[in-house]
């Protein structure tokens, strides 16, 4: 058996029993690196480890981390084979990209957190293996899954880590941990129609990422709506679209129904505040009125929509 470049098995074998080789974008094009099939009892799993079985992904996970622990490789020690630090690191980020895609960020955040004392070795500890293929692919999208929770300060105590491990002019060449970074500003500008750009089409730098993505506009959505409905009796619903963030007015129909609003005559009415907490509303009105004027700069004026 043999490892192909995309990291599933084929056919072949030596006169020593099998042999798998690793993809080629972890090691060196010289000699490739064996494993006895003791040491991959669980190629099975990495061969079904496929977008089209994404819904097996935990039970063949489950079963592949139990592999690893008869192998004293699913936490890395002074004396575990390079090989065995990669076949975990194989396995740990298979499990957190596939987290990502069935929308299970806890999952995502235990893989992350078990992939840290591998991502932490230095570069000799690895040998021909190479160091893991998707560490910054891994670390940009939990930077995103921090974002989109409004976790500003953990955003940045792992950015500022990355920066002294890797050197900020490395980190500043990756589009993966680029990506949460310009995200992470827009927010604090208050752009959020530069957020709602980043998150479409070519701007996003792999699948994975976009369903941060979309938890993140959903957030930001949340929260205009909120100001929204402190600040203004109502809004025409052509324009509560831009505001939004949303494809079509039925789209904006429908948000206005989950958060009780009541659409008529072309406009989205917002629920009255009660008279006595008017007052204690001023302040929340004001930056309200902020946060829309920033969202609607690229539409219109915010007087001419009221």
């Amino acid at each position: 058996m043999f490892l192909t470049a995309s990291g599933l098995p084929s056919s072949g074998s030596t006169g020593d029993g099998p042999t798998f080789l690793l993809p080629s974008n972890r090691i060196p094009r010289s000699a490739p690196i064996t494993f006895t099939s003791s040491e991959f009892s669980f190629k099975f799993i990495i061969d079904n480890l496929k977008p089209n079985t994404i819904n097996q992904a935990p039970q063949l996970l489950s079963r592949a981390k139990l592999a690893l622990l008869k192998l004293n490789a699913l936490v890395p020690a002074p004396k575990t084979p390079s090989q065995h630090l990669l076949l975990a690191t194989t396995v740990l980020e298979y499990g957190a990209l596939s987290s990502i895609r069935l929308k299970d960020t806890d999952s995502f955040t235990r893989y992350y957190q078990q992939l840290q004392p591998f991502y932490g070795l230095p570069a000799d500890r690895w040998g021909r293996a190479g160091q893991p293929g998707n560490q910054s692919k891994v670390t940009g999208l939990y930077l995103l899954l921090l974002l989109s929770v409004g976790d500003y300060g953990g955003f940045h105590t792992v950015l500022e880590g990355l920066e002294m491990s890797a050197g900020k002019e490395q980190i500043d060449k990756d589009d993966f941990i680029q990506y949460p970074v310009r995200l992470e500003q827009a927010l604090m500008e208050g752009s959020y129609d530069k957020v709602w750009g980043e998150t479409k089409g070519e701007r996003v730098p792999s699948d994975e990422f976009g369903v941060f993505s979309e938890v993140l506009i959903n957030t930001i959505r949340s929260e205009i709506a909120s100001c929204s409905e402190r600040a203004y009796p109502s809004l025409p619903i052509s324009n509560a679209k831009n505001l939004l963030f949303l494809e079509s007015e039925g789209a904006v129909i429908q948000f206005a129904e989950s958060r009780g609003w009541v659409a008529k005559d072309g406009r989205i009415f917002f629920p009255q505040q009660e008279e006595e907490n008017m007052a204690a509303e001023k302040d929340v009105m004001a930056s309200s009125g902020l946060v829309i004027e920033n969202t609607l700069g690229y539409a219109r004026k915010l007087e001419t929509i009221v």
